[in-house]
């Protein structure tokens, strides 16, 4: 089993999700079998956010959740159609469909358990599973979501769950970086970072893995690849 997760900026538009595609297609001719967890389009959460904002002055974090939401159903049901144009057997899966159950802290809710045995009997019958990111349920059967950069979590998550011999975190950048690349020309690329350290640059505002993800990663003592996604 093979995980991989893309961000907005891999799945926005035609163009960028062919291009996942197209490694899903070289994960698949390898032998994997592929999870993969996407985001909603790039800016699509945003205008979610904002449009609730037009309803509410103060949104209900529950209300709030089901909308947001709305965005990886998105392009889950979208790539999984392009996954069975190009003849592989795929279907999406959102998060409680598996379930991926959290607590009810509802706008930055944390993974307690994720049952994989649906999963496994899918793997059985399906090449690739096209999960969506950054959500799950709670045990009242409300929909949460795990915070910005919730779907590395789901990612990571997901490896750690289903003892996937590989996870691959996609991103606009080509790894982890001593700085910002995009605001300093003097970033150097790290070839390797500890579990502790990606910890640390997590919580001091490193955008490239979310703090959760990182946490699980050491936890399970997952090892996570950083790759570009352009």
């Amino acid at each position: 089993i093979m995980v991989q997760k893309y961000g907005g900026t891999s799945v926005k538009g035609l163009e960028r999700m062919r291009l996942v595609l197209a490694r899903i297609q070289k994960a698949h001719q390898e032998g994997f079998k592929v999870v993969v967890a996407l985001s909603a389009m790039s800016g699509e959460t945003n205008k979610l956010l904002d449009l609730a904002k037009e309803f509410s002055s103060n949104p209900d974090p529950a209300e709030l959740d089901v909308l947001v939401t709305t965005g990886e159903q998105v392009s889950v049901a979208l790539f999984a159609m392009l996954c069975k144009d190009a003849g592989l057997r795929a279907r999406s899966l959102l998060g409680f469909q598996i379930p991926i159950t959290t607590n009810s802290n509802f706008c930055r809710a944390r993974i307690m358990d994720i049952d994989t045995q649906r999963m496994r009997g899918l793997l059985e019958d399906y090449d690739v599973l096209v999960v969506a990111g950054f959500q799950g349920v709670d045990c009242q059967g409300r929909l949460t979501t795990l915070g910005r950069g919730g779907s590395d979590t789901t990612g990571v998550a997901l490896a750690a769950a289903l003892e996937a011999e590989v996870c691959e975190i996609y991103t606009d950048v080509n790894g982890v970086y001593t700085t910002d690349p995009n605001l300093c020309s003097n970033a150097r690329k790290l070839d390797r970072i500890s579990y502790d350290e990606m910890l640390e640059f997590s919580s001091m505002g490193a955008k490239v893995l979310q703090i959760r993800s990182a946490e699980f990663a050491k936890k399970d003592r997952k090892s996570t690849r950083l790759n570009s996604s352009h």
